[in-house]
């Protein structure tokens, strides 16, 4: 392991919290919990190799937009039991359980502007940290978020 890294159950301890909100929020309390597993299975078999100084927080959320993002893709290749295939419209979206409007709009954002908007409201990043999180630049982070905040707008009465 890297010197200056805290031991792993450090890490998980402090971060576990803010993975798991994302999480939820992203993929829903069912799947979250195997989201969960998995990303701390993967930042296990990667931590090793980190670098001392790595923002261990982005590191982690990064880990765990790309298992939401393989939960979102397992979702829309199973199939869904219904009485009637003649009444199925395939482009409808999937149903997410959630309780509130709010959610549901999000959960309704594209995947980057989805993930933008989770990542700054429910763990707090700043846009570097969101745009480390999801791949891209400060301004495309920022732009994703932006964009996510005003299709909310329209959709969810303040």
């Amino acid at each position: 392991m890297s010197d200056g890294l805290p031991p792993f159950q450090r890490f998980l301890d402090a971060h576990r919290d803010a993975v798991w909100r994302f999480l939820v929020r992203s993929v829903g309390r069912a799947e979250a919990e195997d989201c969960f597993q998995d990303t701390f299975i993967a930042a296990l078999r990667a931590y090793p190799r980190l670098r001392a100084d790595s923002n261990l927080r982005a590191w982690v959320l990064t880990i765990a937009h790309r298992k939401a993002l393989d939960a979102h893709r397992s979702r829309t290749r199973r199939a869904v039991p219904v009485e009637d295939l003649t009444v199925v419209d395939a482009s409808a979206p999937m149903p997410v359980p959630r309780d509130e409007a709010l959610w549901d709009a999000v959960g309704d954002l594209p995947a980057r502007q989805r993930s933008a908007v989770v990542l700054r409201y429910v763990a707090d990043l700043p846009h570097r940290d969101i745009a480390t999180a999801i791949g891209c630049s400060e301004d495309a982070a920022r732009r994703s978020l932006h964009e996510g905040l005003a299709k909310l707008r329209k959709v969810v009465p303040v």
